[in-house]
């Protein structure tokens, strides 16, 4: 049965704070690409109000077709070199204490743009050093994530996205064990781990604390819980909204779990009030 009326909680309030302009035209300006835009997120408007974007590298064509994703799939145009530059002066420009990467994926390339990667967390770092700098990455193994990790970001994140059953329905090449993989390779690392899933895909509630369960037990640290948004009519239809209270109760369980910092709500995204997680989990943790 398709579902054609949102409820009451997820209505969005319009939001145009004096921030709002100012993210818009350093966006512009530096022919930048985020994922607020590209992904269609729910939240663009508060977050640009309140002065942050999540910046998305490597263009904005990937060379997937998840059926949750509104992001632009075809053949890619070359890397741009001046990139890293790019969004290491906006953040500075925009006086960021805390910035969000992340990326399409480029299978194309030999190394799957690894070295872009690494040479972007080089160069914020070298204008920002008081910087936070979390990335939101695509599913590297343990090998091909060292050069990331060599630059030493704060905080590296990969999404699950959703249920293991659904994972072949809803994304395109990715599998679950790959992802979860991933996710130990980071936790490897040594640095802080990060993941997120949508709901509301047509995931049991079992589902989706056995999922919780697999990515405490292999060390992951934060993790986003968030309702499924259909962006686009191309795309996979919402088959539940899930209630507050449902989402509730996946906190619950995730503080239960051991997980170091949850957030866990319809409109939550992968960046979601990224700041303010990490603030949070770096406070209790003292």
């Amino acid at each position: 049965m398709k579902i054609t009326r949102k409820p009451e909680w997820l209505k969005i309030k319009i939001e145009s704070g004096e921030h709002y302009p100012f993210v818009k035209k350093m966006v512009d300006e530096h022919q930048l690409h985020t994922i607020c835009s590209s992904g269609k997120c729910p939240n663009k408007a508060q977050c640009w109000s309140l002065g942050t974007a999540t910046f998305m590298i490597m263009g904005e064509i990937c060379t997937r077709a998840c059926k949750f994703c509104a992001t632009k799939t075809g053949k890619p145009l070359p890397l741009d070199p001046q990139e890293p530059l790019k969004i290491a002066e906006s953040i500075q420009l925009m006086k960021l204490k805390h910035c969000v990467i992340t990326s399409v994926d480029r299978d194309e390339l030999p190394d799957k743009g690894v070295a872009h990667w690494a040479e972007t967390v080089l160069k914020i770092k070298e204008l920002n050093p008081n910087t936070i700098i979390e990335l939101l990455i695509p599913d590297y193994n343990e090998i091909e994530l060292q050069p990331i990790v060599d630059a030493k970001p704060d905080i590296i994140a990969h999404n699950l996205e959703t249920v293991k059953r659904l994972t072949p329905t809803v994304r395109s090449k990715a599998t679950y064990d790959k992802s979860l993989d991933t996710l130990k390779a980071i936790v490897k690392s040594g640095l802080v781990s990060k993941t997120g899933i949508m709901v509301g895909l047509g995931e049991t509630q079992e589902e989706v604390i056995d999922l919780l369960k697999e990515a405490k037990a292999i060390g992951c640290q934060m993790i986003t819980i968030g309702q499924y948004l259909q962006p686009t009519i191309q795309n996979i239809e919402v088959a539940e909204y899930v209630t507050p209270e449902v989402f509730e109760k996946y906190k619950e369980v995730a503080l239960s779990l051991g997980f170091e910092s949850v957030e866990s709500a319809p409109l939550v995204r992968s960046s979601y009030m990224a700041e303010r997680s990490f603030l949070k989990k770096i406070e209790e943790n003292r």
